[in-house]
């Protein structure tokens, strides 16, 4: 896996599965933009327990709701398609400046989530986008709650702590 290990990258694609015949990638990706992937200059590609092989980025590009990667050492559908259904990963140092107030995903998965009244309502399990923002899936005493990732909702992350505090619009949870 070269110098990497995966404690140190973060996850930011999916192969699909090939496209064409001159090795590219068809991905989904979980990064706001194709620069994440430019910027980085390398991925580390590989399936679940399986060593990562870095590769250099040489173009990304949309293709409907999908893109494109072509990486290093990839000429052939044959050699693209040993990576189908691998995970994509980039080095965290690669990751852009954040802005106050603002986490990466990754951040804020696992966090114990907590009401502003102090009541523990349960762990961030997933985070999913919708066209306005993100939604946040915490899972606590057998039921699953959907939280918008807004300002007037969460009210604190402390990541140090593994906590965020939240104050429930009226219409949102029933406690």
């Amino acid at each position: 896996m070269n110098s990497a290990h995966r404690r140190d990258l973060v996850q930011i694609g999916h192969v699909i599965r090939p496209h064409g015949v001159t090795g590219l990638l068809r991905i989904v990706s979980y990064a706001q933009s194709r620069e994440t992937f430019l910027k980085a200059g390398s991925v580390f590609i590989g399936k679940a327990n399986e060593e990562l092989e870095e590769r250099n980025v040489l173009s990304i590009g949309r293709h409907g709701s999908v893109y494109l990667l072509k990486v290093s050492g990839l000429e052939s559908v044959e050699t693209a398609e040993e990576l189908r259904g691998a995970d994509i990963f980039i080095g965290k140092e690669a990751l852009a400046e954040k802005e106050e107030g603002e986490f990466f995903h990754f951040e804020l998965l696992g966090l114990d989530v907590y009401l502003d009244a102090g009541s523990y309502l349960g762990v961030l399990k997933s985070i999913f986008p919708t066209g306005s923002n993100d939604v946040y899936v915490v899972e606590g005493g057998g039921k699953q709650y959907l939280i918008p990732a807004l300002y007037q909702v969460v009210k604190e992350v402390n990541l140090s702590e593994k906590r965020m505090v939240i104050s429930p619009m009226k219409y949102l949870l029933d406690l």
